[in-house]
């Protein structure tokens, strides 16, 4: 047998296999933020209004939610390292070549990509966190895959504007891009755990399932109301992230580096805090209370309501920074508690079908249309801080299907 034959059949241990998929995680959602940073110099360069601008958005979501089911579907029957391999390059080369746009037809089409790319990795590497994972320690090993959301969004922000005031936006696409090149090959040599292992069920055992086996689990109603919250909850975060460093700009009067800096410390520090907080919490609270992971998002997400109001509706610099930072905080206590819930209130063999069935939700439901919604309004009514105020209502919304399916699993485990 040869060395390389045996290299290939090599797994890695859980560890190992959370800190990788956690390391590529963060440098896909850097990726994906740092358009967000260069929205102004953008819209600046190409003569666009905030409507047109937030086209930039949408394209990355088609390219996002559109493909999600498919790759649910291949993830639940293919090797899954291959699929993710594929996602991680081309979403790379969609960011380099954001940077090459000749116009901003261009720009749109390689935003494209990058979604259809990010599409492959955000469905599968979480059912291989969970097949790795038992039912004890998958909330934790979740929590810290997603705490690249916040820490790979604030580098977004941070590389966006240095490298956009230095050399220009084109520059901050193509280095947030190049690292993908170069890693996405990194678990090719391994084994993949096997489907179902840590809940003691191994693929053997699970019969491959069904296109229609997919869209029938939101008949599932504690699957159906984690969607709904979380698309309610995606409406609102899709808007503020797009949004928010213009928002400073514009609204607070910050420079270009000022907005990238404080808007993604604050990304960085809160969403870190509260993904870790909420994530760990959750987990204690579980082993006394079954209904912990659906009552931390109904919670938080309900005490950031007032949180976002006070920030957009209040007239100093202090009510804009604190609220801001505290309605970050709670947004993101629910990171992996959502997560963990999407894969475990389903069958473990369509786990990966499950989560491009959230994918496809959360964003033709959510952040597809909020930027849009947003710059529109701001178009009509002359001002962004009017615009923002949706989104609170959105949060609302959607802490209440959450608090809702928290009280639901309480009801049933005492009767």
């Amino acid at each position: 047998m040869s060395s390389a034959f045996t290299s290939n059949r090599r797994s890695l241990s859980p560890f190992w296999l959370l800190a990788i998929l956690s390391g590529l995680n963060l440098f896909n959602y850097l990726d994906r933020y740092v358009v967000c940073q260069v929205v102004e110099p953008i819209r600046l360069s190409f003569g666009l209004t905030d409507g047109q601008v937030a086209d930039l958005n949408s394209a990355f979501m088609l390219g996002y939610f559109v493909t999600a089911p498919m790759f649910g579907y291949l993830g639940d029957r293919m090797t899954r390292k291959w699929l993710i391999a594929a996602g991680i390059l081309v979403w790379s080369l969609g960011t380099v070549l954001s940077g090459m746009a000749t116009g901003f037809g261009s720009l749109l089409g390689y935003r494209v990509l990058v979604g259809l790319g990010e599409a492959s990795y955000a469905t599968i590497s979480p059912t291989l966190i969970s097949d790795a994972y038992g039912p004890a320690r998958r909330n934790n090993a979740l929590t810290i895959f997603y705490v690249a959301i916040p820490v790979g969004g604030a580098l977004g922000y941070l590389v966006g504007s240095q490298i956009s005031e230095a050399w220009g936006w084109r520059w901050a696409f193509v280095v947030a891009g190049l690292p993908g090149l170069l890693l996405a090959v990194c678990l090719l040599p391994f084994r993949e755990p096997e489907r179902g292992q840590a809940d003691h069920q191994p693929s053997e055992s699970t019969p491959k399932p069904k296109a229609m086996d997919v869209l029938k689990l939101l008949l599932l109603p504690d699957y159906s109301l984690v969607v709904w919250g979380y698309v309610a909850s995606t409406f609102a975060m899709g808007g503020f992230s797009f949004w928010g460093p213009a928002y400073l700009i514009r609204v607070c009067k910050m420079t270009q580096v000022q907005a990238g800096i404080y808007f993604g410390s604050v990304i960085a520090v809160s969403g870190l805090l509260g993904t870790f907080a909420g994530g760990f919490a959750a987990t204690a609270w579980r082993k006394r209370n079954p209904a912990a992971y659906a009552m931390v998002l109904g919670i938080s997400t309900l005490l950031a309501v007032p949180c976002a109001a006070w920030a957009f509706l209040g007239e100093t610099t202090t009510a804009l920074r604190w609220g801001m930072a505290a309605a970050i905080f709670l947004c993101f206590v629910g990171t992996g508690p959502v997560n963990t819930l999407i894969l475990e209130t389903v069958p473990v063999n369509l786990r990966a079908g499950a989560m491009a069935l959230v994918i496809f939700m959360i964003h033709l439901f959510g952040d597809f249309k909020s930027p849009k919604i947003m710059g529109y309004l701001s178009d009509r009514s002359g001002s962004l801080k009017l615009a923002v105020l949706v989104l609170p209502a959105a949060l609302l919304v959607g802490g209440a299907l959450w608090l809702g399916l928290g009280l639901k699993t309480l009801y049933r485990h005492r009767r």
